[in-house]
């Protein structure tokens, strides 16, 4: 799957975060190469969603860096990074509930909006209707890709869950990113809208040369789709590598199959309680 998966992307390099006396992570670091699908996996609070905040910039990481196409971007805001071109979807639906399915996703595209002082009073007369008609193509290309022609024009509150996931991924890849964040992308979803999500995430990748850093605790898509696999469990990384390797891993099922069968019986008495 992917293209060239070689040279780093992404990089995060010895990220701890605190909120007073709480680590939500602790000493984490991981590269993700251009072109992969990079899954990262854990227990509920291991951790996952603060690591996307403090790639995006919505967090600032309390230690550590965060790199993207080899520039510092530990202190940027979250437009600096998304001008850079890291895109993202987030773990509660985040859309405009009152627009319509066509204007959120042109949402995404503002930052790509030309705004120059001194040729802007040439611009809005001679070529803000171009433009404007640019981007829509650029959308309905999106739409097309998603399969939401049927609700390009309804108002995005109404719509069902899957079909509201669709339109924020679609938001998210109207900002033309190199890097998109998919926060637990094919929660609430049905087998059916699991296995559209799916080819929707790998043709983005392969297709469109996306690469992907995808939270999601549907292990067998995690497998299927990934190209390698990062464990967390409560804020620490705990493994980290392809996804047979990883899915082997003692210490992976442990903490996050919940299997037990091998350890002593007094541990497997605690793992079990926890």
């Amino acid at each position: 799957m992917g293209g060239n998966v070689t040279e780093p992307l992404l990089e995060v390099a010895g990220v701890s975060l605190r909120f007073g006396g709480i680590r939500a992570l602790t000493d984490v670091s991981f590269t993700v190469r251009k072109g992969e699908i990079f899954s990262i996996i854990g227990p509920n609070g291991a951790g996952k969603t603060s690591m996307l905040n403090c790639i995006s910039g919505r967090y600032t990481p309390s230690e550590g860096r965060v790199r993207f196409k080899g520039q510092d971007v530990t202190a940027l805001k979250p437009n600096k990074r998304a001008d850079l071109g890291i895109g993202r979807t987030f773990q509660n639906l985040a859309l405009f509930g009152h627009m319509s399915v066509l204007d959120n996703i042109m949402v995404g595209r503002h930052h790509l909006l030309r705004n120059n002082f001194f040729t802007g009073s040439l611009y809005w007369l001679t070529g803000a209707r171009r433009e404007e008609l640019r981007h829509r193509r650029e959308v309905e290309t999106i739409i097309d890709f998603l399969e939401i022609q049927h609700v390009r024009r309804a108002t995005a509150g109404t719509l069902s869950y899957g079909l509201r996931k669709r339109v924020e991924l679609a938001r998210a890849i109207a900002l033309k990113p190199d890097l998109i964040l998919l926060d637990e992308p094919m929660a609430g979803m049905n087998l059916e809208e699991k296995e559209d999500m799916a080819r929707f995430i790998l043709d983005l990748n392969e297709e469109w040369g996306m690469t992907v850093v995808m939270i999601e605790h549907d292990m067998g898509v995690v497998m299927d789709i990934s190209h390698r696999v990062m464990v967390l469990d409560f804020g620490k990384k705990i493994a980290d590598g392809l996804p047979d390797e990883v899915l082997a891993n003692d210490h992976v099922r442990r903490a996050y199959l919940g299997e037990v069968d091998d350890l002593p019986e007094a541990d497997a008495a605690s793992a079990q309680v926890a």
